[in-house]
C-alpha cells in the first residue's frame, strides 16, 4: 500500500460511523464536492474519482444485509468487487467470513480499504487489480458482493459478464443498487429493500430506496 495514498486518505477524510451501518466506521469526506474537485482539478491524474471517500447507497444496503443475515457469508471466502471504501468487505469480515478480499482499480481506494479494515479491527486483503479484464478474472470466492456498480452502461456490461461467469462457476452473487439506470433487473431476484441515508450533494436527495439483489445465472438468454 503506497504511503502517499494512505497519507492522502488520512488528510482528506475523517473516520466516522456510516449512516445506515453505524457498527462500521470509515474514512469519509466531510464535503464531497471539494474532494471531487481536488482529485479532478489541480491534482488531476489517471486516478479514478474518489469513490472510496463516500458510503454509497448500494454499499450501505449490502453491508446492512450482510450484517443482518450473516449466514450469507459466514465461513465462506468472500470477494468485495469494486470495493470503494471497503464497507461491504468489512461487514462481511464482521459477519464471520472465512476470508475477505476487496479489489479496486484505484490505489487510493486500496489504501482506504486497508485503513478502514484496521480501524474496525477486521482482516481484509486489499488488492489493486481489475478483475473485469478477462486475463485477470480468476477468483476462488464462494460469495461475491458488489455495491453500486451499475452506474454506467460500460461498467454495467463489463460487470455483468464477470458476475455471470462467477455465478456459473458456483459463486453466490449479491449486489446492492439504488435503482441505477443500467441494472439489468431481469437477471436478478430481490432479497431486501431499504431506505438508505445519502449525501444530498452526491445524490440530490437525502434518502435513496436501495435494493439488495441476487444474480440468477440460469436465466434464459443470459450472455455467456
Amino acid at each position: 500500500m503506497p504511503d502517499l495514498s494512505s497519507t492522502f486518505v488520512r488528510l482528506h477524510a475523517r473516520l466516522a460511523p456510516v449512516a445506515f451501518v453505524p457498527e462500521v466506521r470509515l474514512h469519509q469526506a466531510d464535503e464531497p464536492i471539494g474532494l471531487w474537485e481536488l482529485t479532478e482539478g489541480e491534482f488531476h491524474s489517471a486516478q479514478p474519482p474518489p469513490f472510496w471517500a463516500f458510503a454509497w447507497a448500494g454499499g450501505q444496503a449490502l453491508a446492512r444485509y450482510v450484517l443482518d443475515e450473516p449466514t450469507v457469508v459466514a465461513g465462506r471466502r468472500v470477494l468485495d468487487l469494486a470495493a470503494g471504501s471497503g464497507l461491504v468487505a468489512i461487514a462481511a469480515a464482521r459477519a464471520g467470513a472465512a476470508a475477505v478480499r476487496a479489489v479496486e482499480i484505484d490505489e487510493r481506494a486500496v489504501a482506504a480499504v486497508a485503513l478502514n479494515a484496521e480501524a474496525n479491527g477486521v482482516r481484509v486483503t486489499a488488492d489493486h487489480a481489475d478483475l473485469l479484464e478477462p486475463d485477470t478474472a480468476d477468483t476462488d470466492a464462494e460469495v461475491i458482493l458488489a455495491g453500486d456498480v451499475f452506474y454506467s452502461e460500460a461498467m454495467a456490461n463489463r460487470m455483468l459478464r464477470f458476475l455471470l461467469r462467477a455465478a456459473r462457476s458456483g459463486a453466490r452473487v449479491l449486489v446492492g443498487d439504488p435503482d441505477r439506470a443500467f441494472l439489468p433487473r431481469e437477471r436478478f431476484r430481490e432479497l431486501a429493500t431499504y431506505q438508505v441515508p445519502v449525501p444530498p450533494a452526491l445524490e440530490s436527495v437525502r434518502v435513496k430506496r436501495t435494493t439488495v439483489w441476487e444474480l440468477n445465472p440460469a436465466r434464459p438468454g443470459a450472455s455467456r
